[in-house]
């Protein structure tokens, strides 16, 4: 190091403080399933989901396997249940199947009074 050079901090003496570690305010969320069943309105719409999904389970054993991939549970109501198809082409096989489908809902001790059969959205 020459005269003319300007000195260099001595870096053995530089502290440097560790950063905080933030954890962000969360409040105390309790689960889902816990807060579905403390409220009346989210407890009937998660049975309806089950009782759905009761009714998807059913009808899968019915399809055969390259099928059943390609359709999920819809809406369970007062009306009957729907059954989403991916594409057009699946939702006309599942409409010919309709009345094995029925079957196989009623076999399971599934009250569905009519199985609607609808082409699920692409963004949905």
């Amino acid at each position: 190091m020459s005269a003319s050079d300007p000195p260099r901090p001595d870096r053995r003496h530089i502290y440097i403080a560790p950063t905080a570690t933030l954890r962000p305010m969360v409040p105390d969320v309790p689960p889902l399933a816990r807060a579905l069943d403390r409220a009346a309105p989210l407890a009937g719409l998660l049975q309806r989901l089950q009782a759905s999904q009761a009714c998807l389970a059913a009808v899968k054993r019915c399809l055969p396997p390259a099928l059943a991939a390609h359709v999920k549970a819809g809406p369970l109501d007062e009306e009957g249940w729907t059954l989403l198809a991916a594409n057009a082409a699946v939702s006309a096989k599942l409409r010919q199947l309709q009345p094995r489908l029925a079957m196989a809902l009623a076999d399971s001790g599934l009250k569905v009074t009519a199985i609607r059969v609808k082409v699920q959205s692409q963004s949905g």
